[in-house]
Order: C-alpha cells, then structure tokens, then sequence
C-alpha cells in the first residue's frame, strides 16, 4: 500500500498527519514480518479510532474507509481540482496523471485487509466496512458534507475502473467544487499565526425566506441583487439597516440557503478582524464561487477607526474589489458611525480643525454600500399578523387568532416591544406550554 501511495502525483500533498498514510506504514511493517503484535495491534487501534472520529464528525456510513479516501479526494485544493472547479474536465498531460492517481485510489478502495485481520486476530477493518452509524440529529454534524461524502463514495464503490473514477471525481468538482468551499455553505475567520484561516461553519441555520413573515419589498430587494450576484452580473454592496429583532441577518442566512446551490457563499467578519479583510479576499478572488463578506451588528464609537479599512476594501483602494466579492452588513444604526455635536461644528474652538470634514468622512461610508434595505419595527396589525403566521406552523398551538393577538399583546410589552423576533419568542414560550 505504502508502494502505491507514494506513486501518487496530482493529489500526493495529503496530509501528513491524517489516517492514510500511518495505516499504509503499518501494512507494510506487517508485509515485511518484522514487527510485534502487540504494538502493532495497538497502532492499527490508533488508526481505526482517528477514523471514527472522523465518521461521527461527518455522519459516515456504511463503510468508513470508503467514506475517508473519498473525503481526502474531495477536500485536496490541487490545481488539477481547482482546474476542473471552474471549468470542468479538460485534456491534456495532467488528465493522465490524475487517472493514474485514481487507479491508485481504486486499488485503495478495494485493498482486501483479510489476511491482516487473520493473522492479528482483529475485525476492525470488517467492522468499519460495514459500519452502521448510531442515528443522529442532523445538527450534531456537517450534514451537507455527509451527504456528498457519502453518495460520491458508493459511486466510486461502482466504478469499474480509474476512468469512470476520473469521470465522477471531475464531474463532482464542477458540480460542487473542490476542499472547504465546495462542501461548506458558511465560514469565519480564524488567527492562524501568520494571518487569518478562513474555517467552515458546519451548522448553520436552515431558514428560508419564505419563514420570514412580512417585509416583502426588502426582501425583494436583496433577492434581485443577490441573484445579479450569483449570475454573474454588476450587483452592488448592501447595508441592511433598522430596528433590533426585524430579521435583517435572519435574511441574509435565508438567502445564504436559497442560493448556496448556484454557488453562493457567506465568510462572517468581526469588526476587530477587518483588518485582515484583504488577506481574507485574496484567498477567495479567484476560486468559482460567489463570496459574501457578511458583517453582522456593524457600528463604531467615535473613537473606533476599523471602518477605514472596511472603507479602502470595498471602494478606495489601488486593488479592485474582484467580482466574486460583495459585502452584506446589518446594523442598528443608519449611519453606522457614531456622531457627536463636535463633530457637527464647523471649527473646533482651541485648534481650529475643520470637524465637519470628520462627519462627512464617517457618512461617506454608507455611501459606499449601493444598496440600503430599511427594516423598520412592525406596527401593531404587522405585527400580529406575524405572530397568527408563524403560529400556523404548529398545529399543537390552538389558540384562536384573537386569544393569540391578545396574548401577543401582552407579552410584548414586558418583552422588548413589537418585532419579528420577539413575535418568535412569545410562540417558542408557547410550545414550550403545550
């Protein structure tokens, strides 16, 4: 195995602390007859459990092995696989040097581990072949990679040989794309010592736009420039705006779920990380996926300057902004920034500054997102309306509208007034009654 591993060329950079390349030392170890059981046994162990953690980290099935080479496949960021992510299949010299690879990968997927079982007097390797996952809440893993991991694995199971292989491989990383962006729909920024790691967010909230009760015409809005967006055409910038609790970020991870399968994408930003933005978008300028920069709560204290680099990234800077990049931030505040009186007046009395040009420095930064979205509190029929919606979703609710509209009523004034989310909280308090 550790022979055939090290022929290996377009996908040779795996990871050298994963699980293939220690068990392929330990085949051989075992062909070669010089080892002890006991520490042998106790290696393959090793092994046998990093691979179930993995398994139970992604909801594998069935058979685990399998499951793992497929992964490493599907994850390995090559330029063979970057290639076939933006356009697909194509010959030429590498195409026979990635068939080479998955005559390996084949060979992989059908290693017999009989005789070391035999001879050790384990059964792991039948276990994990034919391994049946303990049932679980789609939450408690990256259900959306399990999914692909899986179906891509029994195909590949299938194939009967490096050439259909080659054909499934390339076909999934044009259908989906290749490593974390094209198994994840959600990511955040990560110190890794030299900068920031753009790592997966693996569960995010499923909601779709159509669970957002009311709030039609921005929806509309934000729908029209996203789909401009993932097809490929101008789309601009967009600042999401108003009252706490009227959905403006569950919006944005609607529209996250609505079009990750065309390709969108969504990296969430904290404030204090903005000056990584550049670094950030120089790792995804050029890969075939359309990225939102999401910042959610986004304002600044008068004494706060990181807006200055959120300013130069998205319109100010030598570097363009690539097209596979927009910026979707919400905020409590229209202006984003906070403004004093000082700031207003025109001549500061000791050193005679011009202050307005502070302002319309700090207001120039609305400006530069295109498109502004007010989501305003709803008024008392909205917002009861929103209320006897989401109310529908349950039938153990069986109040009628007017006993709900009612005790909508009252909850609200003890609960942060009238809005989606508190319309959502007062139903969470009354399945939680029944």
């Amino acid at each position: 195995m550790y022979e055939k591993i090290a022929k290996l060329v377009v996908f040779r950079d795996f990871e050298k602390d994963n699980i293939l390349m220690p068990l392929a030392a330990i085949i051989e170890e075992f062909k070669s007859g010089k080892y002890v059981k006991e520490d042998l046994v106790s290696r393959i162990y090793a092994e046998i459990h990093k691979l179930l953690d993995v398994g139970t980290r992604y909801g594998f099935d069935k058979n685990l092995w399998h499951n793992y080479l497929t992964y490493l496949i599907i994850t390995n960021e090559n330029p063979f696989a970057i290639t076939c992510e933006k356009v697909g299949a194509r010959e030429g010299s590498v195409t026979g040097f990635a068939k080479n690879d998955f005559k390996i990968m084949k060979y992989l997927f059908d290693y017999d581990f009989s005789e070391i079982e035999s001879e050790l007097g384990i059964d792991c390797f039948s276990v994990i072949s034919n391994y049946k996952a303990v049932d679980k809440d789609k939450k408690s893993y990256n259900y959306s990679v399990s999914q692909k991991v899986r179906k891509l694995s029994e195909d590949i199971e299938k194939a009967a040989d490096e050439n259909e292989i080659f054909d499934l491989v390339t076909g999934f990383y044009k259908d989906y794309g290749v490593g974390k962006f094209g198994l994840n729909k959600a990511f955040r920024l990560v110190p890794d010592g030299k900068g920031v790691e753009i790592v997966p967010i693996t569960n995010t909230e499923e909601i779709k736009l159509s669970d957002i009760v009311g709030y039609e015409i921005q929806k509309k809005k934000l729908i029209d420039n996203t789909e401009a967006f993932v097809q490929g055409k101008k789309a601009n910038n967009v600042l999401l705006f108003g009252d706490a609790g009227t959905g403006k970020s569950t919006s944005i991870k609607a529209i996250l779920n609505e079009y990750y399968p065309m390709g969108l994408r969504i990296i969430e930003v904290y404030k204090h990380q903005f000056e990584n933005l550049s670094d950030t978008i120089a790792q995804i300028k050029n890969r075939n996926y359309k990225f939102i920069i999401y910042m959610d709560d986004l304002s600044f204290e008068e004494f706060e300057i990181e807006y200055k680099y959120l300013k130069a990234v998205i319109e100010g800077g030598l570097e363009i902004k690539p097209e596979n990049v927009l910026i979707y931030a919400t905020s409590n505040r229209r202006h984003l920034i906070k403004e004093t009186w000082n700031d207003r007046n025109d001549m500061e009395n000791q050193a005679g500054l011009h202050r307005s040009d502070t302002m319309a420095e700090k207001l120039s930064l609305v400006a530069r997102f295109g498109i502004t979205i007010n989501f305003s509190a709803p008024n008392q029929k909205e917002y009861f309306n929103i209320v006897t919606e989401i109310a529908k979703r349950y039938p153990q609710i069986t109040l009628s509208n007017e006993e709900l509209c009612a005790e909508a009523n009252k909850w609200e004034l003890s609960h942060g007034g009238m809005s989606g989310r508190t319309a959502q909280q007062f139903i969470t308090y009354l399945l939680s009654k029944t």
